[in-house]
């Protein structure tokens, strides 16, 4: 699934092996918000599959995002269903050490 609404965002989902990996590229901020909850309010419940953010091309999140993001573990950790955070761009990867949240995801392959 695409969203297309905004430009700079764009989240689209990839189901292979019992991993979904949703791949985010652009800016997450509050504009976009409301789009990325919709991608993502199916696949949090599916405690079938593991759940992989791929942040790769990520050039910003915001406060919003990061609260998007912290819903998700919880929900997830709630069910005792996987969820990754994989390459986390090191500006992101950055706040989320500032904030302290960084602990809280498991992450594979930041990028440089």
């Amino acid at each position: 699934m695409n969203t297309n609404k905004n430009e700079k965002f764009n989240a689209r989902t990839e189901t292979q092996d019992g991993v979904c990996t949703v791949y985010l590229t652009g800016e997450l901020d509050l504009s976009v918000a409301p789009d990325f909850r919709l991608v993502m309010e199916p696949l949090v419940d599916n405690k079938e599959q593991d759940l992989v953010i791929n942040m790769k091309e990520l050039k910003y999140i915001d406060s919003t995002g990061i609260g998007i993001l912290l819903s998700v573990l919880k929900a997830r950790h709630g069910m005792e269903a996987r969820f990754e955070v994989q390459e986390v761009p090191a500006q992101i990867q950055k706040l989320f050490d500032m904030t302290g949240i960084a602990k809280f995801f498991v992450t594979q392959k930041n990028s440089q």
